[in-house]
């Protein structure tokens, strides 16, 4: 993701260290120095990677049903036995690799619902493509719970995801407003080169949004990000990035607290506001300036600065004159942000 990519290694540390040094490895859940199967069944620790604003994993476990059940009752062996392997485990409450890793299934998302990009991404969750990995969702909580409880569940899920999808698609209409009228403040051709090199609106994902007001070339790409773009896009970001995805993992972990209070959907509302109010008074003062002829001018510390200077696109600019970094990737196909893949793992 470019808030990654675009960004010194310094700044992103924790992506790097989840994303490279431990992901996929045997020794990040069975730990190097112990190895022990009692240890990698413990709930904790996936808490090491799986938690955080954009991925609220373990906060969303933790303090759900599921999660204060775990807790009150993981030092008793006659509720958690840890020498059982998962396919025998009989737990008073689901951890999470009782859910994600059923009967000691290692491909964890095999055990997951509908994921669409941690719920950032719109779906139609109950076409037919998504039909087994649902039933193979709720049929785990069938070991505990009658198929029509799952089933609700998974349906009040959907809801909350579709609210979201609601809110935020009002949220970016706005954004995408003002770039298309050349009010936002910066445009994306007043800052500095982006993670790709290039001047692309940062909203602009994949060839869904082609013309020259968005910057870029037909079928070239933006990509989120929330370092040196406006506020309304940083807005936007953290509305799906952060809030949406606390709704989804919420609602998908028995966290209804986090699906609502906690920066769940008020914060979804709180955020649409903030962008409105915004884009209302980047129009009047627009419309100020046209009227007395002041012509804008941007600042001069949006395209460049000490800090600017660490991120991808200006070194790529500057060392690779005519490039991008997709003519630098020897594959760029794992950047490819132009289409999803039509079906999960």
């Amino acid at each position: 993701c470019a808030w990654s990519i675009e960004r010194p290694p310094g700044d992103t540390a924790g992506c790097t260290f989840c994303h490279t040094s431990s992901e996929e490895r045997c020794s990040t859940c069975h730990q190097r120095h112990q190895f022990d199967p009692k240890v990698a069944r413990h709930a904790e620790q996936c808490k090491t990677c799986h938690w955080g604003k954009d991925h609220r994993d373990w906060e969303a476990y933790d303090i759900g049903l599921h999660g204060v059940v775990y807790q009150v009752n993981k030092w008793d062996p006659k509720q958690f036995d840890w020498t059982k392997k998962l396919a025998d485990a009989d737990y008073v409450g689901p951890t999470c690799q009782y859910c994600h890793m059923r009967g000691g299934h290692h491909n964890v998302q095999r055990f997951g619902t509908v994921y669409t990009s941690m719920g950032m991404s719109m779906a139609d969750r109950g076409a037919p493509i998504w039909k087994e990995k649902r039933d193979r969702w709720t049929s785990v909580c069938d070991d505990c719970h009658s198929p029509r409880f799952a089933r609700e569940n998974l349906q009040a899920l959907d809801e909350s995801a579709k609210d979201a999808g609601l809110k935020y698609r009002e949220t970016f209409k706005v954004a995408e407003d003002l770039i298309k009228d050349g009010v936002a403040d910066p445009m994306p051709k007043d800052l500095c080169p982006d993670w790709s090199g290039q001047h692309i609106w940062s909203l602009k994902i994949g060839a869904y949004h082609d013309g020259p007001e968005y910057g870029g070339k037909t079928g070239e790409s933006g990509e989120f990000r929330m370092s040196n773009c406006t506020d309304i896009e940083r807005l936007c970001f953290e509305s799906v990035g952060y809030f949406q995805t606390y709704i989804y993992k919420g609602m998908a972990h028995g966290s209804w607290n986090d699906a609502t209070y906690s920066d769940g959907s008020f914060g979804m509302d709180r955020w649409l506001v903030n962008v409105k109010q915004d884009a209302s008074q980047a129009r009047r003062l627009a419309a100020i300036e046209k009227k007395v002829g002041v012509t804008w001018v941007p600042e001069s510390f949006w395209k460049t600065g000490e800090w600017l200077d660490q991120l991808t696109g200006p070194y790529i600019v500057k060392n690779h004159p005519g490039k991008t970094i997709f003519d630098l990737c020897p594959d760029p196909g794992w950047l490819d942000t132009h289409h999803a893949p039509a079906e999960e793992v």
